[in-house]
């Protein structure tokens, strides 16, 4: 079969084929910009996810020294809460009535009070007071005038209230006989 192609025909031929070609050419433009806008959101959504794992990493060591932490104060409080429940079964079965406290005064101030002297003197090598220091009793200068003096005391449960276990011997009025 032969076909006889007039000019006017070539020319919607390649007419058509111009549009063709303009329609692929922006078809493809518009597929390049598609694909550039792929590639940069893919780009952002990896710098994300790789920012969400470096936080996600460190969360995770944060939270295992938390844990750890926790975990430590918890054995803490639970020796400091046996500690109070032995305390208190000893300070339920015995009575401080009549028994000595040791009361430790700083420039005549109390500081703490101890069960025994001898705890006393061993917090005061806590605060720099030598092992050998001596601790005869106080003269009867003001309790002021030292920097570290321990006191005895005894409680008297009729009065709620403290007694000096050794009152200083009665100097006489006027050095009269």
């Amino acid at each position: 079969m032969i076909r006889i192609v007039t000019l006017a025909r070539l020319e919607r031929l390649d007419a058509d084929a111009g549009a063709a070609r303009e329609h692929a050419r922006q078809t493809s433009g518009a597929a390049n910009e598609a694909f550039g806008r792929h590639m940069r959101e893919l780009y952002a959504v990896t710098g994300r996810a790789e920012r969400a794992e470096a936080t996600a990493a460190e969360v995770g060591a944060l939270l295992a020294g938390a844990v750890q932490e926790l975990s430590v104060a918890q054995q803490e409080l639970l020796l400091k809460d046996i500690e109070i429940q032995r305390l208190r079964e000893e300070l339920e079965g015995e009575s401080v009535a009549g028994r000595t406290l040791s009361v430790l005064l700083h420039y005549g101030e109390p500081h703490t009070i101890y069960a025994s002297r001898e705890e006393a003197h061993a917090d005061t090598a806590t605060h720099g007071v030598p092992a050998d220091h001596d601790w005869q009793r106080c003269d009867e200068r003001p309790a002021a005038e030292f920097k570290w003096r321990c006191e005895a005391f005894i409680y008297n449960a009729a009065s709620n209230g403290f007694r000096r276990a050794y009152m200083p011997a009665p100097k006489p009025i006027g050095e009269a006989a």
